[in-house]
């Protein structure tokens, strides 16, 4: 039974992806949370293509996929958004449109500028006072990094740099999200240097890979201090990283409570 979320008494439901937002593979995940708010009848969702902010034309294509994308599972009320950078943060158009959304959606791109162009702005204020009073916070890829508590952009680990961590949005508390995560342990110069990014990780710290078509889904909790259960969903697993590299992988269908 899905346990279901009034705007009311508790954070919401959270889902990080770690690719495959608006495609068919994310059916069932985004099935299950429309069904959190009582189905998508009674959904009024928000998409953001913030992070694909600074690639021409890359917004555009993030809000049609997911206008078809949710229309097919039924949500009447989709507010395509153009949040592209801090500017339109604070635009009060932009603002007004977020304004009554019960589930607030981001897509993949520039995790450093999804950061940028939220953080200290009224379209965040919004967006984060909804999810205290119970609104879905969903984020792919970059989404999904800007939603822990620190960052590291893969540019810099890619150029060889040593790992610079950003605050993040910090709706998921001392945790670093991995996007991707089957997929760039493949990468030679990443898995080399993933050792070294955990062992960097700000104190008390944990890192968090999660597989591409893959999504780490909080169930609802009951109150602000709730303890919260999180499930693997989609097709691949989750690893949960400790500084030291100790690893814990949780499969489709597993939860983890120690998040």
């Amino acid at each position: 039974m899905v346990q279901k979320h009034s705007l009311s008494s508790a954070p919401g439901t959270v889902a990080l992806l770690g690719s495959g937002e608006y495609l068919p593979v994310m059916n069932e995940t985004d099935t299950y949370l429309l069904a959190t708010l009582g189905e998508a009848e009674q959904t009024h969702i928000a998409l953001l293509p913030t992070a694909s902010g600074l690639e021409p034309g890359r917004p555009q294509y993030w809000n049609s996929l997911g206008f078809e994308h949710f229309k097919q599972l039924g949500v009447q009320d989709i507010r395509l958004s153009s949040i592209i950078d801090h500017t339109g943060s604070n635009d009060p158009e932009q603002v007004a449109l977020l304004q009554g959304a019960n589930f607030y959606y981001f897509s993949g791109g520039n995790p450093r500028h999804i950061l940028e162009s939220l953080r200290a702005t009224t379209a965040w204020e919004v967006i984060a006072a909804a999810y205290r009073r119970g609104a879905i916070l969903a984020g792919c890829s970059a989404g999904a990094m800007a939603l822990g508590s620190v960052l590291i952009s893969p540019r810099d680990v890619y150029a060889d740099q040593a790992p610079q961590w950003l605050p993040g949005l910090g709706i998921v508390p001392k945790i670093a999200v991995f996007p991707h995560f089957d997929r760039m342990q493949g990468n030679e110069i990443w898995a080399s240097g993933f050792k070294r990014i955990l062992a960097s990780l700000p104190e008390d710290h944990r890192g968090l890979g999660i597989d591409e078509d893959t999504a780490l889904v909080r169930m609802p909790v009951e109150a602000e201090a709730g303890l919260a259960t999180w499930k693997v969903m989609g097709l691949r697993s989750v690893t949960l990283f400790e500084r030291n590299g100790c690893a814990r992988v949780f499969h489709v269908g597993e939860t983890i409570v120690d998040l």
